[in-house]
Order: structure tokens, then sequence, then C-alpha cells
């Protein structure tokens, strides 16, 4: 005779719901010896539907989180379900399941730490270094052993703590940046999203972990007259100069600027220059119009897989150049070369341009982060309105 195992589920407290086993025909209790249709697996999910106070059936929706969980959950009981069917018909073979729970005992045994460094090592560009960065706090942090097993919500929140609090690698005098906790926790979620797809994670960590809150930064940036007096200083390094301009005209980070080549820039008719690249930090694929003057800083044009700027480099001796040169155009801000790019952000938007369209131009994949250059224009026009005073 087939005994049949039937996943069921029934309504509990709130909008829970209780999943237990439905036999048939009855079997007996392993405990009591009583014949039984039911077993309850003491797990639960939240239920799309409740009844109001009177009795009527109503929708809720759920969170992410409870989605995720409902999924889990039912993947674990439908193992159960498995098990039980299994053993009752068929109680001479290893079932599949009981295959299942041993793969993921061997793989529960392995070691996160050493799955990390393996991501790691696949990342390119700027993207590796940070990863890098992320594996050496990661390391540090677990003494370079921490199971699959062991990893838990608890875990993450320790490892979110410490990242809070560690002393920088860079110097042991000072705290970690926050945002560059932000930047080594987001890491440590794309591993745990990733362990999750490769079946090292029964459930998805990562999805039950909230982020470190990104830190507001200061953007400095350069005014149209001090552009304009940068213009009229002479620089120790003419190609640093050249490429500084080039970006707070055009928004382009250093390392677009340095990889560029001449096959990159078009010119297409009637709509004028054009630069076709792959960003690199980003990797998203790129349109860029450019105006003529930003085109008149690149000199003669060279064949197609020549670099546009060949020796430019980024090193605290050319940085002193770039410091000097600000420095005799009477600017007295703290300006990097990546500030040229707020430069062109914010010149944009106060002159008009939709916070969208200077998005795309500065190739920004979440409208989030262009914002944080309209708000640099909300606070610089709120300083100007109080320039103006009457005596009253």
């Amino acid at each position: 005779m087939v005994i049949k195992v039937k996943l069921r589920q029934k309504p509990i407290s709130g909008n829970r719901q209780s999943l237990y086993l439905d036999f048939y025909p009855a079997v007996s209790h392993p405990e009591t010896g009583e014949l039984t249709r039911r077993e309850f697996l003491g797990l639960y999910i939240n239920s799309e539907k409740v009844k109001d106070k009177n009795g009527k059936i109503k929708n809720i929706k759920l969170s992410p989180i409870d989605k995720q969980h409902n999924t889990d959950t039912l993947k674990i009981a439908e193992q159960i379900r498995q098990k039980r069917e299994n053993h009752l018909n068929k109680p001479e073979i290893y079932t599949g399941y009981e295959k299942e729970q041993l793969k993921i005992k061997e793989q529960g045994e392995q070691n996160f730490v050493a799955y990390f460094k393996k991501l790691t090592d696949k990342r390119k560009d700027s993207n590796h270094n940070n990863w890098v960065s992320t594996y050496k706090y990661l390391e540090t942090f677990t003494k370079g052993n921490l199971k699959f097993a062991d990893l838990n919500e608890k875990f993450c929140d320790e490892f979110k703590e410490y990242l809070l609090n560690t002393k920088s690698n860079k110097s042991d005098k000072v705290t970690l940046a926050q945002n560059s906790a932000v930047s080594y926790f987001n890491k440590l979620k794309a591993a745990l999203k990733q362990a999750y797809k490769d079946g090292y994670l029964q459930t998805d960590l990562n999805a039950k972990i909230e982020p470190i809150e990104q830190a507001e930064t200061r953007r400095n940036f350069l005014t149209i007259k001090e552009l304009n007096s940068l213009v009229k200083t002479e620089c120790n390094n003419p190609l640093l100069k050249s490429a500084a301009l080039f970006s707070a005209l055009t928004g382009l980070r250093f390392a677009d600027i340095k990889k560029l080549v001449w096959g990159e820039i078009e010119f297409v008719a009637n709509d004028g220059y054009v630069i076709r690249f792959t960003q690199q930090k980003t990797k998203g694929v790129e349109d860029l119009p450019i105006s003529e003057q930003a085109y008149s800083l690149l000199g003669e044009r060279k064949e197609p897989t020549e670099k546009v700027f060949p020796g430019l480099t980024y090193s605290a001796y050319e940085n002193k150049h770039l410091f000097q040169w600000i420095g005799a155009a009477g600017i007295t801000k703290d300006i990097t070369f990546h500030c040229f790019r707020h430069t062109f952000a914010t010149l944009q938007l106060s002159k008009g341009t939709d916070i969208y369209t200077v998005s795309k131009m500065l190739g920004h994949r979440d409208l989030k982060t262009t914002q944080i250059y309209a708000k640099i224009i909300d606070d610089t026009k709120r300083k100007a309105s109080d320039k103006v005073k009457l005596d009253m």
C-alpha cells in the first residue's frame, strides 16, 4: 500500500500559517503508536490573507523579507515531506533528501573566508581593490576561519559594528571612514548573495540584513570664475592641466580620461563630437556628447588605438603639481582631480540643465547619486540669498 504524504497549511494567530504533513491512509505515531493523519512540523509562514474583526478575508502585502522567509521555509518543509514519504514507502533506499542533507552539511563545513577570497580574485580594476580591502578586514575579524554553517544575521551585525569602529588599514590612528565601511559591507552582502546562488547557503541571508547607511560627504567644486583663473594660470604639468579642464567640461573620471583612445572620439554630422566608451568603474557603455571647446583641449588627432592623454598618471608627485597650480591661481579650496568632475555636475545644474540629463552625462546608475549635487546647488542658493540684507 502506498502512503501519500501531502504538505498542508493551517491558519493560526495573526496572518501566520502552521505547516503540517497529511498522511493517507493514517500512519502510526512514532512515540504513542496510535494512528494519526497529521504531523505538525513546527514551521510557519506568513499568509497574504487575514480575517478582520467581522470575519471577512482581506489581502495584505508581504514585505520582500517575509516573501523570502516563506520561500525558504516551504523549501525545508518540502524536503521533510519527501523524506517522510520515502521512509514510509521505500525504507530500504538512501533517500534523495538524505543525500541533499549530507551535501548541505558538507558545504556548511567549508570556509566562507576562503570562498570570499576566490570571489575577490575574480574581480578586476578598482572594484578588485575594494574586494581586497574587504577580505583583509574579514580575515582579521574571523581570524581566517568561518564556516558557512556559522553565517547568520548575528555575525553580519557584529561584522557591521566592527567595520564602523575599527581602525583604518592605512593608518592605525584613524577610524575607518563610514563610506568605506559602507562599501566593504556591501561586498560582504554581494558574497552572501552569490553563496546563496551557489548553494552554500540555504537561505538568502543577504536579503535579511540591512546595509550600512551612506554618510553625506562634502563635495568641493570650482566656480566659473575659478575655472577661468586656472585656464590663465600655468601648470608645471601641462598634460595634467588639460586633463583636469577636460574633466570639468565633460564630467569624466580620471580613470576614464587616462584610458581614453582616439578611436572612442567621433564626429557626428549635425550633432558634433561624441565619446563612445565603457566606464571603468561601472562598466556601463556610454555615448557622451562633448563641446568643441572640450575637444580643442585634446590637441592633434592621432591613430585610433593611441591614447588621447599619453603619459597621464596619478601619483603623489603629480598631485603636487595639481596643488601648486591651484594655489598659483589663488584658489584656497581643497581641490583634488575628482573635484573637476564635481565642478561639471554643479555648473550644469546651476545653468539649468535638468538633473536627469546630468545624471546620464555622469554615467550614474542611480539618480540619488546625482541628487547630492542638486543639494549643493540649493545650499549655494541659500547662502547667496542671505548675502542681501537691509538695514532694518
